[in-house]
């Protein structure tokens, strides 16, 4: 077990008689990094980096441990805020990646009557399907409110932006929740301003008490990219997750976010009699004042069940890498691998739509982490809306997915799966190598023109002559 006092000085003697071997000069400038940039005492931020990568020990505190939760605010300072984060301080907890964190909100926000069956949730969508499926479940049973990005660059040009009068329904303050993944999933687009500024113009007006749960994993992939967390930190809770931006999936590092001052916490306190006093037998056994237990707290103690609070958290050696990514991306070098991998994604896109000869609206809002495809709308940009009605008139939506699963081998997502288009397909531009998106666009190019040749040739066929009066019909 390292020991927490000269840990700075053996690590130092040990970078020294190590400096050749790859990752250690990194090493030491994270190090360095955490004692002049964020002030962190040097003997207890190295013990608790190798404490944590030892892993012999439980979380603690379990939220987070102390200097870790540090070093990631910094990171979502620069890459969710753009540096310039609202005043205040976030409380984060970590979380075994996003899907983690969004299991642990909706359970905790129903665990503390802020939401109940019935209830109206806010779903900006096309979205992440999970966001779709869960206040369905029957533990939830919510009545799902779609803000549709329902807006058009150009004819048979999806621009995945929404209208002002789809934002207005959250308006109504019967919607309790809004849910978005920004930029989205599948169209990969940041929220706009004007979109931001009408929602904190909405919570400020209308709906004071609306929670946001906002999921940015994505936002790494955007130049300038700001949460709406920024614009309305006391009504969100943020969700991030590192896998993407580091290909990470794997290693199950998610973060939560909340302010210290946010209405959530505000509005248990408020609560029915009969249901503070529910609450404070529920928590009463994590403090003797159970009643002042954060939102983000019972958070923790949610995802353990209340009564296993004492071994939750994530594991150590999960956080120590959670810190490290956040480091390597505050150091020059990670800020050189933000600008690559923007790069990758987009020259990906590029190919993909070389190859199957598509638009996409030009944005610089967008991510391009996916990109959703309609198909019907491209068959009516490009052969008229006689041929888009021909389509949707014979044959099913996920028709293309399988002839290009069958003749190609190439297996994409129906974006009807996310509240998208039906006729549209969802490609990811992360996971193959470059040419392979060149051969995708042109297997989707191959399928469109085999429906082009059935619609013309149905057109070529002649008609069944049509009967006169009094005349023989039985060759029909």
């Amino acid at each position: 077990m390292p020991q927490v006092h000269g840990a700075a000085a053996r690590f130092a003697t040990w970078a020294r008689k190590n400096a050749m071997i790859p990752g250690v000069d990194l090493l030491e400038r994270c190090v360095y990094f955490g004692v002049t940039k964020l002030g962190f005492e040097a003997d207890a931020w190295v013990h608790e980096l190798v404490d944590g990568i030892v892993g012999d020990n439980y979380p603690v505190p379990d939220r987070m441990l102390t200097h870790c939760e540090k070093v990631v605010e910094a990171y979502l300072d620069r890459e969710l805020f753009d540096n310039r984060p609202p005043a205040g301080t976030f409380d984060l907890f970590a979380t075994e990646g996003g899907t983690a964190a969004m299991c642990y909100i909706f359970d905790s926000l129903k665990q503390n009557r802020l939401v109940r069956p019935g209830d109206k949730i806010a779903l900006m969508v096309p979205i992440f399907n999970p966001y779709i499926e869960i206040p369905q479940l029957d533990e939830y049973s919510m009545e799902v409110v779609k803000i549709e990005a329902s807006m058009w660059a150009e004819e048979g040009v999806r621009q995945w932006r929404y209208p002002a009068e789809e934002i207005a329904k959250l308006e109504d303050p019967a919607v309790k929740v809004l849910c978005l993944v920004n930029p989205s999933n599948p169209p990969s687009m940041a929220l706009a301003d004007r979109v931001a500024k009408q929602i904190k113009d909405i919570v400020a007006k209308k709906n004071p008490n609306l929670i946001i749960v906002t999921d940015d994993v994505y936002g790494t992939f955007v130049e300038g990219f700001r949460s709406i967390a920024a614009d309305l930190p006391r009504n969100t809770l943020l969700v991030y997750s590192y896998s993407k931006h580091y290909g990470a999936t794997g290693w199950r590092l998610g973060v939560i976010g909340l302010h210290e001052n946010n209405v959530i916490d505000q509005m248990i306190a408020k609560l029915p009699a009969a249901d503070r006093k529910a609450l404070h037998r529920r928590y009463e056994s994590l403090s003797t004042h159970p009643d002042k237990i954060k939102f983000i707290d019972r958070l923790v103690a949610d995802s353990r069940s209340v009564g296993l609070n004492h071994t939750a958290g994530l594991s150590l050696p999960q956080q120590i890498q959670m810190a490290l990514f956040s480091l390597f991306d505050l150091q020059d070098e990670g800020q050189d691998y933000k600008r690559l991998v923007r790069s990758i994604v987009k020259r990906r896109l590029d190919l993909l739509l070389e190859g199957s000869g598509m638009k996409v609206a030009e944005d610089p809002r967008r991510a391009g982490y996916y990109i959703d495809l309609d198909l019907l709308a491209e068959a009516e940009r490009t052969q008229g809306e006689e041929f888009a009605a021909y389509l949707e008139a014979g044959y099913e939506p996920i028709d293309p997915l399988f002839r290009l699963a069958e003749q190609t081998g190439v297996v994409l997502l129906n974006g009807g799966g996310f509240d998208g288009p039906e006729w549209s397909v969802r490609v990811s531009l992360a996971n193959l190598d470059d040419l392979d998106y060149l051969k995708i666009g042109h297997s989707l190019r191959m399928i469109f023109q085999e429906y082009v040749a059935e619609w013309q040739a149905a057109r070529a066929r002649p008609k069944p002559a049509r009967s006169g009066p009094g005349k023989s019909t039985s060759s029909a």
